[in-house]
């Protein structure tokens, strides 16, 4: 994958090195975070587009994603916190969204906690929807999750053919 620079930021491909760094943003991020082994793993998933953005070599946050045919998942994405408000998560989407496009995916998937409205919201910004919820999908605490999809073209629910920016 290409490296890519934004307003000072860099997107690049998340490395086994990168992980200390991102272990410290998963912990700040979430109640029950990923562990070096499932980061270790998905680097190493054919299927897997992991990437991190970088703030003068450190890294400030990071997307886990999976393709499987033309279904895409966005699996994970936290900002740390001194870095969040900066447009730095969007511009991971937009990114993702743009790979997941050229992958010839026709649907993106992704749950987020019920409580979550600033993520929701920002995923309804790029056109996901509702689809469903399941119930009690998260621990600690207990919650459901809301399972977003986006459709690129030809669908009226979710449909991405025309951004929402």
């Amino acid at each position: 994958m290409v490296r890519k620079e934004l307003s000072g930021f860099i997107l690049d491909d998340m490395k086994v090195e990168d992980l200390p760094e991102v272990l410290v943003i998963e912990k700040a991020s979430f109640q029950t975070p990923w562990s070096f082994a499932l980061f270790s793993a998905e680097i190493k998933k054919h299927i897997s587009v992991v990437r991190v953005a970088k703030k003068n070599g450190m890294v400030v946050g990071y997307l886990c994603a999976n393709i499987v045919m033309d279904e895409g998942h966005i699996l994970n994405l936290a900002v740390h916190p001194e870095y969040r408000g900066r447009g730095i998560a969007s511009r991971m989407i937009e990114e993702m969204l743009d790979i997941m496009r050229e992958s010839n995916c026709k649907s993106v998937f992704l749950e987020v906690r019920f409580s979550n409205e600033e993520a929701r919201k920002m995923y309804e910004k790029f056109g996901f929807c509702l689809l469903a919820t399941r119930k009690n999908y998260y621990v600690s605490p207990v919650e459901d999750a809301v399972v977003m999809v986006l459709r690129f073209g030809g669908s009226r629910d979710g449909d991405a053919s025309q951004p929402r920016r």
